[in-house]
């Protein structure tokens, strides 16, 4: 009698399950800021951080762990971290939270920083990384009185009392072996508007950055660090939603220096995460979000439970998918009704530059409600009748817009230059009005006026129909991946800013394009469009 084979002892079935076994989180990151510099124990405090975490602690680091502190902690030629922020993105339980036990452990008894502030979204939260330093150290303490460096970090422990557990308050301390005086401190807080006020903060550890959903926790702790020159802030978290501000207007600007080399490179990104539109079930797509995937004793997450729970998210679609790439794939999934048709969006991705339409380009502006973002967009009519867009310039202030677009004008050289007066660009406006020179000679500068739904609706219609090409900015992907619906009377709608998030890339984009389709057919010599960077 023949026995028919069980479906599972096929070859193809037998090696497809050999390899989500045998698979493997990725050490290196999806997505990371460059060095300046080769990394070496000279160029990188990281490497001390692992020889401290592996001799003092007994806790050695994972080897992802291991990537990411030498990374984060390149150093200057004067000394500095290079990073002044570090926004480290991984997917949950790959022991994100362990770096900053260790990193705090570090910074006290090795580099003796004055004060190191934890923070999360609960103090308990915080409290749980505070805890698990203190453990260490004591575990370290403990050892035999011959062991040099467990000896090494008693000398800094004063002889009584190290840490403070009273009224709410966490704190732990070291002294200067040769006066006895406090040298060093860690405190905690809950990440709000009062977290770190009236200190001055040389270390501060920000975990589940994704829950600042605006900037009054960041702008109570991080202002801290300013007096401080050689400060660093290690900001951590999973992959946010659109109501993940900070983190966003953070990674798109890490993003953008990336792609460009131009910005803020003191902004370091570390970045474990799916490449965007992987299919869920991909076990390597998923170990680029996991790098604990695989088993001890660097692994830590069960290839084979994970891949099944990718399967039931799959199967039940909706919510559930979408917590499932957020948490584990370490993507923000954009919102289900977006403004913007994401596919189309992603549709009209088409490398190019404005160079064939230099004399038809027309700019608008636009003003995050909060005043802390402003972007100035371009856009012009190519031959073929599609609208192409490109971000000009993006500051953290209206001031900065103020002293810079009088330039712009001047460099760019557009056809029109226009704002949207029903929000915070209208005080800018009147203040260049009433500057000598202003508007420039040949650039016709006007308000979009009573048009605010038809701009907003109209962009959209264009960006669904394919009729809008863009060459992959990261803020402008960022924003556009957040941007709701704003219902109005008579079912309009406009660009909804909720949560405090930021969408003026968005409104100066779709500004532009609709300035650029009302332009007047070009006559004579085309201009110069040389765009800054």
């Amino acid at each position: 009698m023949t026995l028919l084979a069980h479906p599972s002892s096929s070859p193809l079935l037998i090696d497809s399950a050999s390899s989500v076994r045998n698979a493997r989180g990725r050490v290196e990151p999806r997505l990371w800021t460059p060095p300046l510099r080769e990394l070496t124990p000279e160029t990188s405090y990281g490497f001390d951080v692992i020889t401290f975490a592996r001799d003092a602690l007994r806790h050695p680091l994972d080897p992802w762990q291991e990537w990411a502190v030498i990374h984060g902690g390149e150093l200057l030629p004067d000394g500095r971290p290079r990073f002044r922020i570090v926004l480290l993105l991984v997917a949950r339980q790959n022991g994100k939270t362990e770096l900053p036990v260790v990193l705090s452990a570090y910074w006290q008894f090795v580099e003796g920083v004055p004060l190191v502030l934890g923070t999360s979204t609960k103090l308990d939260y915080a409290k749980e990384s505070w805890q698990k330093a203190v453990k260490l150290i004591r575990a370290a303490t403990h050892r035999s009185r011959r062991d040099a460096e467990a000896d090494s970090l008693r000398r800094l422990l004063p002889a009584g009392r190290w840490i403070r557990e009273a009224n709410g308050e966490q704190e732990s301390w070291t002294i200067n072996p040769d006066t006895d005086e406090v040298e060093t401190r860690y405190k905690i807080a809950a990440s709000n508007a009062e977290g770190g006020r009236s200190l001055t903060i040389k270390r501060l550890v920000l975990d589940e950055l994704r829950q600042h959903h605006d900037y009054s926790a960041w702008d109570a702790a991080e202002p801290a660090t300013s007096a401080v020159y050689d400060a660093q802030i290690w900001a951590l978290s999973n992959a946010g939603d659109a109501n993940s501000v900070v983190l966003n207007d953070l990674r798109a600007s890490a993003l953008e220096f990336i792609r460009t080399g131009v910005g803020d490179e003191r902004l370091g990104l570390i970045e474990y995460s799916m490449p965007e539109g992987s299919d869920p079930c991909d076990i390597e797509a998923l170990a680029q979000a996991n790098p604990n995937l695989g088993v001890p004793p660097h692994g830590r997450i069960d290839p084979e439970a994970l891949l099944a729970k990718a399967r039931r998210a799959v199967a039940k679609g909706g919510d559930a998918l979408a917590g499932f790439i957020t948490e584990y794939g370490c993507l923000n999934v954009p919102k289900l009704s977006p403004a913007i048709d994401p596919d189309g969006y992603r549709g009209c991705l088409e490398v190019g530059t404005l160079d064939d339409a230099r004399s038809r380009v027309a700019l608008c502006f636009d003003v995050a409600p909060d005043e802390r973002h402003a972007t100035l967009a371009a856009a012009a009519i190519m031959s073929d009748g599609r609208a192409r867009g490109e971000i000009i310039a993006a500051w953290d202030s209206v001031a900065q817009l103020r002293r810079v677009l009088p330039e712009l004008m001047v460099r760019v050289r557009p056809q029109a230059l226009g704002w949207l007066p029903n929000g915070p660009s209208a005080v800018l406006a009147a203040d260049m009005a009433e500057r000598v020179g202003w508007p420039p000679p040949g650039v016709k500068v006007e308000a979009i006026r009573g048009e605010l739904a038809a701009v907003c609706m109209g962009f959209a219609e264009q960006v669904k129909a394919g009729q809008f090409a863009h060459s992959g900015d990261p803020l402008l992907d960022a924003q556009i991946a957040a941007a709701e619906r704003l219902m109005r009377e008579g079912g309009t709608w406009v660009f909804s800013r909720k949560g405090g998030g930021h969408c003026d890339a968005v409104y100066a984009m779709a500004g532009a394009v609709h300035l650029a389709r009302t332009l007047p057919a070009p006559v004579g010599r085309p201009r110069i469009l040389t765009v800054p960077t």
